[in-house]
């Protein structure tokens, strides 16, 4: 061990401030360093310890976006250059009435991401034709309930009634394509605005004041407690008036 320069004698004969400094230059020393065991179960990703850093110039990080106005009008750029590509299909897909997850808010319905493969079969939509025709299909969502498999079976025959399937090539009709003109057919670009989801009724309604019943005597709460009391005490208070019955015909 190196005794940082200091004259061969025992470390009990050193005072006790050049004893320190030899022992923190030794500690500084790499191969004097005490080599810990690793620690079992000590994971990287371990956060018991904070390390923030609060000194990363964050003026220079600001983040601004005075491109705003410019992005708007880039973005409504490309939507006018995707009508006109795919025209005179819709820009979006057809997509089914879902309700919104968790007990909160499913009483709202919304657009989902796909139909069911029941719907379609119920609809008479191939699964492999649906996509072709501006459907979409997702094949993991299922049905839960009769009502939802009506609605989005009424919803993919309504579109069906108002679809107008043009031949790839004009020369040549297939079975299923619609012999009319694009120039007297009524297109449409969003099929959202086409076909909206309507908001279902909420499960509740408005009262008039005369229909509430009558306010309890005395309150809900001393009634709740008053019940709750005579079912706690009804044995004891039983034996009390059977007692007092059997003094009263000792007596006689």
């Amino acid at each position: 061990m190196c005794n940082a320069g200091l004259p061969l004698c025992s470390p009990d004969s050193l005072i006790p401030r050049l004893l320190n400094k030899a022992i923190a230059h030794n500690q500084q020393i790499p191969h004097n360093r005490e080599q810990l065991p690793p620690v079992i179960g000590d994971d990287d990703d371990d956060d018991n310890f904070d390390d923030d850093y609060f000194r990363k110039d964050w003026q220079r990080r600001v983040r601004t976006h005075f491109d705003q106005a410019g992005k708007k009008h880039s973005r409504r750029v490309a939507r006018q250059a995707k009508a006109a590509k795919v025209a005179p299909r819709p820009t979006d897909l057809l997509r089914p009435v879902v309700r919104c997850p968790s007990i909160r808010y499913n009483r709202k319905v919304r657009a989902g991401r796909g139909f069911t493969l029941d719907e379609l079969k119920a609809a008479g939509i191939p699964r492999l034709y649906a996509p072709t025709i501006g459907i979409s299909v997702d094949g993991r969502r299922k049905n839960l309930s009769e009502e939802s498999l009506a609605a989005n079976v009424a919803r993919l025959k309504a579109y069906k009634e108002r679809l107008v399937v043009f031949p790839r090539r004009s020369n040549k009709v297939k079975q299923g394509d619609s012999k009319v003109d694009l120039a007297n057919t009524e297109t449409v670009q969003n099929l959202a605005n086409a076909l909206p989801i309507e908001k279902v009724a909420s499960g509740f309604s408005e009262i008039s004041k005369s229909d509430v019943p009558k306010a309890i005597e005395g309150g809900a709460y001393r009634k709740l407690r008053l019940a709750r009391s005579e079912a706690r005490n009804l044995g004891k208070r039983e034996k009390r008036a059977r007692d007092a019955a059997e003094a009263e015909a000792a007596k006689k």
